[in-house]
């Protein structure tokens, strides 16, 4: 390493000190002015003290690679020029200079650069140019006019041709000058718009309304400040006086370090401003798209896992004959529905059944079950909430109304909300819009309703526990959902259509329903319907051996009275001959009824009954049986 040796301000000579061409020493391994001599210092506006030390890069901002290159070409050559560097005034304006850099002997590869200003140089050559020209005479000066016309020929051409709009003023904010593409976008023509003050013309009034003063315009404070201004934000004036969305600059006019007005170049943004709010306002619908199809897709999951098993109404019996043709009068309708009914006898495949014969079935159908939601959730359940509407709102959230927009909304046990929170609901009801908790704007949505419970609403009603004008609003069209022990003739198909889906999530072989396991299954009075009676399958299922089901159901004496199920002995006296014919008549045309009229092979009534084919037959032919279909 060789220590450089600092040199005080004036030891590189007199000639260095003298002279009236700008010049300064450059150390460029330590980014450093190592002095300058007073021309320098004038030409550039700072104090000498100040130029000595001062980092080369800081003289340069934003200028570093074009210094290296700069300084490594004058190292290798040992002489080079370039006009692509632009010292900072100290008054903050880059000068358009000429460096002509010298290597100075020493190690410390120290460059001497001197400084040419080239305003000044040209203007200089335009002054010799014209003295000569004076001294050729008048053809000369012509030629020179004729140049001159050229150059201002040329410049309206280019601000003829500028898409932007482009205007000047003077320092006193009057116009200028004014091209054609302001003159479109402004509606006014140059000539009535010149020599005015532009700022009172077009840019008087702010978006809002509000005054727009002289002293706070940006496009004058260019002229008084001498920076550039950039704005996007604000409006100019059409002479119709209409508003449209600029962006412009203001670019400050000097001469000779004067500042004499400024040019502004504009543009209408207008449609990019539409465009932006389109995109904006897609985006949102994208995002609230993308919020509701992953509320539903997380619903529908949970839906299929707690209702994989669900195929739908089975029964044959004249009361689900009445169930059906009910729901195919209402399911073309967008009537709410008031579905009736004991615990587990199928409210909500009923709801589904309307839900998928409507015109609403290509959108969900979204269950509420009233009984299982605190109370203090049912509005955010409902309605959903806003981000930040109450501790833990951390995002926005929709809910089960918005949710079922174009679909139908299930209320399960619906006799279960709170008396308080009815009147939402049936203002919901009413008005077909709502507002999420938190939010002020009203939501429009479109909802096929229906409502199931296994409580009594009108006694509800007379003792103050639910609202009467919300029972009027949900009993439009009441269907009720029979009880299982009301249709014994369907439990044989419901048995057997629980036992394959058992068999099947259980994978074992399907186990045979006999004669005598219908029997008594249809003995049975099942409290729980057919929610029950799908559990004690399962549990037949399970405990299965070898095939043949274990039930485990209380011993009923008396029989289920009805048509369909055979009368056993009276009071201990045995069946007479009519009773015993009429019960095997009955336990066959069940057992053809669940197997869908098959009478022999695998799955068959015979199987079933746990009879030979030959001797099911010879009774069919007996009894006058005939098998379905002929």
């Amino acid at each position: 390493m060789v220590a450089t040796q600092a040199i005080e301000p004036g030891g590189f000579g007199l000639a260095f000190e003298a002279s009236h061409e700008p010049m300064l020493v450059l150390d460029p391994s330590e980014d450093r002015v190592v002095d300058v001599n007073p021309a320098t210092a004038r030409l550039l506006g700072y104090p000498r003290d100040e130029l000595v030390g001062m980092a080369v890069s800081a003289l340069h901002p934003g200028q570093l690679p074009t210094l290296i290159v700069f300084t490594q070409a004058v190292q290798a050559s040992r002489r080079w020029w370039t006009h692509a560097l632009t010292p900072r005034h100290a008054e903050g304006e880059a000068m358009r200079l000429e460096y002509a850099g010298s290597l100075l002997p020493g190690p410390e590869q120290r460059i001497l650069v001197t400084l040419a200003d080239l305003d000044e140089r040209r203007n200089r050559g335009i002054d010799s140019e014209a003295d000569a020209h004076m001294r050729a005479g008048l053809s000369e000066w012509q030629r020179m006019e004729r140049i001159f016309r050229d150059i201002e020929r040329e410049n309206q051409l280019i601000l003829r041709a500028a898409g932007e709009g482009i205007y000047g003023v003077n320092a006193e904010g009057v116009t200028t000058f004014v091209n054609p593409a302001a003159e479109r976008m402004l509606g006014w023509k140059a000539a009535d718009i010149v020599g005015r003050d532009m700022h009172a013309t077009v840019h008087h009034t702010h978006q809002d309304g509000a005054h727009y003063h002289h002293h706070d315009c940006p496009i004058y404070a260019a002229f008084r400040d001498g920076a550039v201004h950039q704005v996007d934000s604000e409006v100019f004036w059409r002479k119709d006086g209409t508003a449209f969305p600029v962006e412009y600059t203001s670019t400050p006019i000097r001469d000779r370090g004067r500042l004499l007005g400024a040019v502004i170049i504009f543009r209408d943004v207008s449609q990019r401003r539409e465009a932006d709010e389109q995109l904006r306002t897609a985006l949102a619908e994208v995002d609230s798209l993308r919020t509701r199809l992953e509320l539903e897709n997380a619903y529908l999951k949970e839906e299929i896992r707690a209702e994989s098993h669900h195929q739908g109404i089975i029964g044959r019996s004249p009361a689900i004959e009445a169930t059906l043709r009910q729901v195919e009068l209402v399911a073309g309708t967008d009537a709410t529905v008031l579905v009736i009914g004991e615990s587990g006898t199928g409210k909500e495949l009923i709801a589904r059944a309307i839900h998928e014969a409507s015109r609403r079935r290509e959108r969900p159908l979204i269950r509420v079950n009233c009984a299982a939601i605190p109370r203090e959730l049912f509005e955010s359940e409902f309605f959903g909430h806003a981000k930040g509407a109450f501790t833990g709102a951390l995002r926005d959230r929709i809910g089960r109304f918005e949710l079922a927009d174009g679909g139908t909304l299930f209320l399960d046990e619906v006799g279960e909300i709170p008396l308080d929170l009815q009147g939402k609901l049936l203002r919901v009801l009413q008005e077909r819009s709502f507002e999420r908790i938190g939010d002020e704007r009203t939501r429009a949505v479109d909802v096929r309703l229906v409502a199931a419970t296994n409580r009594d609403l009108k006694d509800a009603v007379r003792r103050g526990q639910f609202r009467e004008d919300l029972y009027f609003r949900l009993n439009v069209f009441p269907i009720g959902a029979v009880p299982l022990r009301e249709r014994p003739e369907d439990i044989p198909l419901i048995a057997q259509h629980f036992l394959k889906g058992a068999a099947r999530r259980l994978n074992i072989p399907e186990p045979r329903l006999t004669q005598g396991d219908v029997r008594r299954l249809t003995r049975y009075d099942w409290p729980g319907n057919v929610r029950e009676l799908e559990n004690v399958i399962e549990r037949a299922a399970i405990l299965s051996v070898r095939g043949r089901l274990r039930f485990d159901l209380p011993e009923v004496d008396t029989p289920v009275p009805d048509e369909a199920v055979s009368t056993p002995a009276v009071s201990g006296r045995p069946a007479t001959e009519g009773e015993r014919r009429a019960r095997d008549r009955a336990d066959i045309e069940a057992a053809l009824a669940a197997c869908g009229g098959k009478v022999f092979g695998a799955g068959g009534a015979a199987e079933l009954l746990d009879l030979k084919p030959t001797t099911l037959a010879s009774r069919m032919k007996v009894l006058g049986i005939r098998r379905p279909g002929r």
